[in-house]
């Protein structure tokens, strides 16, 4: 491969260079012992170079130890100490330049024995990496998707809220990391290429390759330059599996910032690699997925995780590899297919300057499409802004998981007209409507008794001392009034929640329900309770300003009677002289004018009376509304305005907050 011989040819003139005594850069001890296990695993792969490889590496370490002697011996002498200086200043600043805990994988030789590549100072490796910023519409949309957890705990399933809550999570740790590093993982089936892509990269074979399968059993680091030893840990990469590439001045300009992730197959048979892939997929800044001709449509990665990350289409590339396998044109109608099937995944694909994923093909053995490769690379890593785009795409993925429990495109809400019903309907189950006939009533018979004749009260009251019960039982008892009061107030209870919980999504619904029963316990006793200290006293109604006048009448009526009466009795006793028209006028006056006064009362008694009892229905009916209203309404009420909260919170966080159906 081409990674492999690039290796070798440095190997060999880094080891031609310490023959000569020309100044060479050391490398560190943990490459040193980090180089037999990568050379080793290249001979195991049986291509023929293994055998060279080591022998090359021994004959470098000969050459080594060769230079050492020397600069020992020559002391402080002349140009063994100019070279021994420069080895032990390089040797130094290599193991402090780099103290990010990666194992430093960097080939310092380069063709010209003369020149030693540049070691970055001391001062920038100390200096922490800036951290992460995100931009005032993403802040914005993370601090609603808070409010909108932290008033939905009490409402909805811990399981529920489990993504969001992971995303604001992975949001605010990787925020306090740096912003200067992209996190790119390479994943892909078993064969697919990746590691071999991977290798490809980074200039040497870090990650091992070959036949047997999986090949990749742990997630491998490669990063391109300081400051990304956090990021790194958040990901649970041990330093034994850390590398750098090699050493290039252009590859290290294009992709600076750069952190590479090999990742194990993402179907590989073992449970604990897959396990890895989706850990790691949820915590990196973009994703290069390696599929190759012969997996490319695979089901289990377009349903597995194309389909579901079709939201991350700006941070994700899509690469054909082994193209080389393909002959003529059959590598773009391959190509052309697998376009096909991630637009029908729903991934937009980035063509003519839009965004979307980068799909590219090329060969990772042969080096085909490789510097297309790295410039979408590079360019993408130099914009630093895909780990606020992934943020984004999460928050996204988890207001759409969200969205069944916060939006049903239906209109929600508590009418007037159903606050109305309601409060009717307690209405009547109090009686406010037989409890105004009763008000009505009752003024009615007060104005009969305080403007009625007397004669006909004295039978009234005859009759109702004297009368004889007729046997008739009361059909209904109070009990039975009780319960069907109790039934009213229930029903009423019942379909005032159901109206009010209409197009509500179904966790939302349940607590405005669940409020309404709350409310319901004690509501009937509550409104006996107020029905008793509210209603009007029938005994007692209010006597308007013209009763004592119709008193004084009818006391005059009945008084011209018993005059016109006593005086006919006279007459005929012989006591008077005889004179009937008198007597007879002043008694039909009196008869007459009784009666007369009483009717002339009634008729003007029937407007207060109406009014009266039209008072004591509206004042009962108000005391149930405010009752129904304080234990129920008010309850319902505020599970709608805690609603509304967190659907605004919803519409900032989908960046919709013109209304949420």
């Amino acid at each position: 491969m081409t990674a492999v011989t690039d290796q070798d040819h440095t190997d060999h003139t880094g080891d031609t260079a310490s023959r000569k005594g020309a100044p060479s850069t050391a490398k560190p001890e943990s490459t040193v012992a980090a180089e037999p296990q990568a050379r080793g695993r290249d001979a195991h792969v049986g291509d023929g170079a293994g055998h060279g490889r080591v022998k090359d590496q021994q004959e470098e370490q000969v050459g080594r130890a060769r230079v050492k002697d020397e600069k020992a011996a020559s002391g402080s002498m002349g140009s063994a100490d100019s070279a021994g200086s420069v080895d032990s200043a390089d040797s130094e600043g290599s193991a402090d330049s780099w103290d990010d805990g990666l194992i430093a994988r960097r080939m310092t030789e380069t063709a010209d024995a003369g020149q030693s590549a540049p070691v970055e100072p001391r001062a920038a490796a100390a200096q922490a990496p800036a951290p992460l910023a995100y931009d005032g519409p993403l802040r914005s949309r993370l601090d609603a998707l808070r409010e909108l957890v932290g008033l939905s705990r009490t409402r909805l399933e811990s399981g529920t809220l489990a993504e969001a809550g992971r995303v604001l999570d992975e949001a605010a740790a990787r925020r306090k990391l740096s912003g200067q590093h992209t996190v790119v993982a390479i994943a892909g089936a078993t064969g697919s290429g990746k590691s071999q892509l991977f290798n490809t990269l980074a200039g040497v074979a870090i990650s091992e390759t070959g036949v047997r399968r999986p090949t990749t059993a742990a997630p491998i680091a490669c990063s391109w330059s300081d400051g990304a030893a956090t990021l790194i840990d958040r990901l649970g990469i041990p330093g034994r599996l850390r590398r750098r590439p090699l050493q290039s001045p252009e590859a290290e300009a294009q992709l600076r910032g750069l952190v590479l992730i090999d990742l194990p197959d993402h179907d590989s048979a073992a449970v604990q690699h897959r396990e890895q892939v989706d850990r790691v997929l949820k915590l990196v800044d973009a994703v290069i997925w390696v599929v190759d001709p012969e997996k490319y449509a695979d089901a289990v990665l377009h349903e597995r995780y194309l389909r579901p990350m079709a939201g991350h289409a700006e941070v994700m590339f899509v690469v054909l590899n082994q193209t080389d396998r393909l002959p003529g044109e059959a590598a773009d109608q391959v190509l052309d297919d697998l376009r096909r099937l991630l637009d029908e995944d729903g991934i937009a694909l980035g063509e003519h300057g839009e965004p979307g994923a980068t799909v590219l093909s090329l060969s990772a053995l042969t080096g085909q499409g490789i510097p297309e490769l790295r410039e979408a690379l590079g360019q993408f890593v130099t914009e630093r802004g895909a780990a606020a785009r992934r943020v984004s795409a999460d928050v996204d993925a988890a207001a759409a998981e969200l969205r069944p429990v916060y939006a049903t495109g239906q209109r929600s809400g508590l009418t007037e007209e159903a606050r109305e019903e309601f409060s009717a309907r307690l209405a009547d189950a109090v009686g406010a409507t037989a409890a105004g006939e009763a008000a009505e009533r009752a003024w009615l018979r007060n104005a009969n008794r305080a403007c009625g004749t007397p004669w006909l009260r004295l039978w009234r009251w005859y009759e109702k001392r004297f009368d004889v019960p007729t046997g008739r039982l009361f059909l209904r008892t109070q009990a039975d009034e009780e319960a069907t009061a109790r039934q009213r107030v229930e029903q009423a209870v019942r379909t005032v929640s159901d109206r009010a919980s209409a197009g509500l999504p179904t966790p939302w619904a349940q607590a405005v329900r669940e409020a309404a029963a709350r409310g319901s316990q004690g509501l009937p006793e509550a409104l006996d309770g107020l029905a008793a200290r509210t209603g009007l006293s029938p005994s007692r109604p209010p006597r308007p300003g013209w009763w004592p006048l119709a008193v004084l009448v009818q006391a005059a009526m009945t008084l011209v009677q018993i005059v016109g009466g006593l005086w006919l009795v006279a007459q005929i006793a012989g006591v008077m002289e005889p004179n009937l028209g008198v007597p007879v006028l002043l008694m039909v006056a009196g008869i007459v004018g009784g009666p007369l006064v009483e009717w002339s009362c009634r008729m003007a008694a029937r407007g207060p009376a109406r009014r009266y009892g039209q008072e004591a229905e509206r004042r009962l009916r108000d005391a149930a509304a405010g009752c129904g209203r304080a234990r129920v309404l008010d309850p319902l009420a505020a599970e709608l305005l805690r609603y509304q909260e967190v659907r605004e919170q919803y519409g900032q966080v989908t960046q919709a907050s013109a209304g949420v159906g």
